[in-house]
């Protein structure tokens, strides 16, 4: 009995550390969306995320110095100066020495983090050189891309509705998150500089992908410039983050990162349907195969 027992609890358990493991390999394979647990920023894959993930634990590690010191100070007050160590309190009301500290190094401090801030600041603005240039125009609810330097046709990105997303399979489930994935994703060569023009026809949206370090508002009228550098293939997500209505929720953005020579192949593919009068299919990489 207690043989049969024990033999139960091992094969549970190796059934729980199959899953676990399968679990931990689907999500290692989805670089640019949140994970089960995850409590830091997304991984960055881009010279600017990585800039902007060095700064914030830098403010984390100068934040909780600050708390602590803060923390201390209240604790020897509360110590030091209560009632029944200190029956007769001062009646100090000012003390120029302390008032000056108090006011002139929190001064030091936001000038010491405006350097780092503002350098980080204008490497996010521009780039000068970009390799190439796609332009993303945001309606409601939906995204239009343009290649205008590889003269493809104008495609829209719509989200998978949630019927059609349910006929996928496991691991297309876990390769393409419900309210993530889109018909037509943007297809960008790696270690390649890319630079977004980001519009709107309709309303304010904002176009951002997290993993890249990215996020521009989209306003009707006018177009604003970024750019990202993508340094490791891969599928990535990220959401219209201005409130545009009743479909913001559904705007999901879908970035995939392939080698040049896939990209070259996606291109030729895209020019390919575009001359034979066709609907411009799915811009995923099955397409540029």
């Amino acid at each position: 009995m207690v043989g049969k027992l024990r033999d139960g609890m091992l094969a549970l358990a190796a059934a729980a550390t199959i899953a676990v493991g399968g679990a931990g390999a689907a999500f290692a394979q989805m670089l640019g969306v949140p994970r089960p647990g995850q409590m830091n920023l997304p991984e960055p894959v881009t010279p600017t995320m990585e800039r902007l993930t060095s700064l914030h634990d830098g403010l984390l590690i100068l934040v909780t110095v600050i708390t602590l010191f803060v923390m201390s100070l209240l604790l020897y007050v509360m110590v030091r100066f209560r009632e029944s160590r200190n029956p007769n309190p001062s009646s100090t009301t000012h003390h120029t020495v302390l008032e000056v500290a108090w006011t002139v190094v929190p001064i030091l401090i936001l000038v010491f983090l405006c350097i780092p801030s503002f350098r980080l600041l204008y490497f996010m603005d521009r780039v000068e050189k970009p390799d190439m240039t796609i332009k993303a125009i945001g309606r409601q609810w939906y995204w239009t891309y343009e290649y205008p330097d590889q003269k493809i046709e104008p495609f829209d990105a719509y989200m998978i509705k949630e019927a059609d997303w349910a006929r996928f399979g496991p691991e297309e489930k876990a390769r393409r998150p419900r309210l993530l994935a889109v018909d037509n994703e943007v297809v960008v060569p790696v270690d390649t500089t890319v630079r977004v023009l980001v519009t709107s026809t309709d309303v304010m949206h904002a176009w951002a992908v997290p993993s890249f370090g990215v996020k521009l508002d989209a306003i009707i009228g006018r177009v604003n410039e970024t750019w990202f550098k993508v340094t490791k293939p891969g599928l990535y997500y990220g959401q219209c983050s201005q409130i545009c209505g009743t479909g913001h929720a559904y705007m999901p953005i879908a970035v995939r990162v392939v080698s040049k020579a896939e990209f070259e192949q996606w291109v030729a593919k895209q020019k390919k349907t575009a001359d034979a009068g066709a609907v411009a299919p799915a811009g995923t990489l099955a397409a540029a195969r």
